[in-house]
């Protein structure tokens, strides 16, 4: 995407200097800082405190934080752990550091090796979110011509190009639908208690001129229930192979309000984001603190953190909800859209048996 007419991916090598880079996305929408990786250490403090973030990034600053792990002379499995232990959830992370590991085991030169492996994976990121894009826009596009205009789609978290390596998951239809020239409106969830909606969606859309309204968290109900919402769609940070979808706490109540409301509610999966094993997903209890503490711009210009709590109340700050799939009218994936149960998965894994 670009930026101030740049174009960028959240995370890149620089042949320049010979280093990882990435956005600071703890620093958006206020700041546009662009931060170098330089150890396994820089890896994993990037990805736990969510200076990239989202599934498919989590998964890409993984496979270069173990490019980084094996530059230093760090043993690779040791190296991997480390990086998996960063977040729980996110199903991508697991599936790239595998992947490295296939890649640089019993290489000559296993460091040249992950970090061409690591550049493939953002190569096919944007190659999937692209297609991802192309298949969710005829939703959009059907919505449109059924006398809908402007669509109004609702999403919840950051699902768009910041998340992924580039031009993203839930936002991708939506990009492709601007693009052609079919009129959209965005409800943007603020998504607390980290605001990736109000700071990160909003920022992107509005960097692209696409017309959005930030709401807060507990506005979706209202507008689905007064026929505002035509569209749900959000991302996914691992979907189970029964369809049920793990995404940012708050998209389970999304998605009951859109079932009580007949609005489609979507899911944007790229298939490195899918658990084909388990149904189990673990999920990720982070610090009280993004719940009690708030992050802004003061008065004087500078980013500041006030306290929002009484400061003897305890917090408890779940990461990830569980949408069961009976709630899920469908699945976006790189290779189609498929229905949100067990056998819909089935019929995606015969599609792309050779690649699972």
């Amino acid at each position: 995407m670009h930026v101030n007419g740049k174009l960028f991916r959240t995370i890149w090598f620089d042949p320049t200097d010979g280093r990882v880079k990435i956005i600071d996305q703890t620093r958006l929408p206020h700041f546009f800082d662009v931060h170098a990786l330089d150890t396994l250490e820089d890896a994993c403090y990037a990805i736990r405190h969510m200076q990239v973030r989202g599934a498919p990034l989590i998964g890409a600053a993984a496979a270069f934080g173990l490019y980084l792990a094996l530059k230093q002379g760090s043993e690779a499995k040791t190296a991997a752990n480390a990086l998996l232990a960063t977040r729980p959830t996110a199903v991508n992370l697991q599936w790239a550091l595998n992947r490295v590991l296939r890649a640089v085991d019993g290489h000559a030169d296993p460091v040249a090796k992950a970090l061409d492996e690591a550049m493939q994976i953002c190569d096919e990121d944007v190659a999937h979110c692209t297609a991802i894009g192309q298949h969710g826009v005829t939703l959009i596009q059907a919505l449109a011509e059924a006398g809908r205009q402007p669509v109004n789609i609702l999403t919840h978290c950051n699902a768009g190009w910041l998340a992924t390596v580039d031009r993203g998951t839930a936002l991708a239809p939506i990009y492709e639908a601007w693009e052609v020239g079919i009129e959209v409106h965005v409800w943007v969830d603020e998504t607390r208690p980290r605001n990736q909606g109000a700071s990160l969606t909003a920022w992107e859309l509005d960097r692209e001129g696409i017309p959005h309204t930030v709401i807060s968290d507990n506005a979706g109900g209202h507008l689905m229930q007064s026929g505002q919402v035509d569209l749900c769609l959000v991302g996914s940070d691992r979907t189970t192979f029964r369809g049920n979808v793990c995404n940012k706490i708050g998209t389970y109540l999304k998605a009951l309000a859109a079932h009580d409301n007949g609005v489609p509610f979507y899911a944007a999966v790229p298939l490195s984001s899918i658990d084909w094993d388990s149904d189990e997903v673990p999920i990720e209890e982070r610090d009280a603190g993004e719940i009690t503490h708030i992050q802004g711009l003061n008065a004087q210009g500078q980013l500041d953190t006030v306290r929002l709590t009484p400061a003897s109340s305890r917090a408890i700050n779940h990461a990830f909800d569980v949408t069961p799939a009976r709630l899920v009218t469908g699945l976006i994936t790189e290779k189609g859209i498929f229905p949100a149960t067990e056998a819909g998965l089935s019929a995606l894994a015969e599609v792309i048996k050779d690649q699972v």
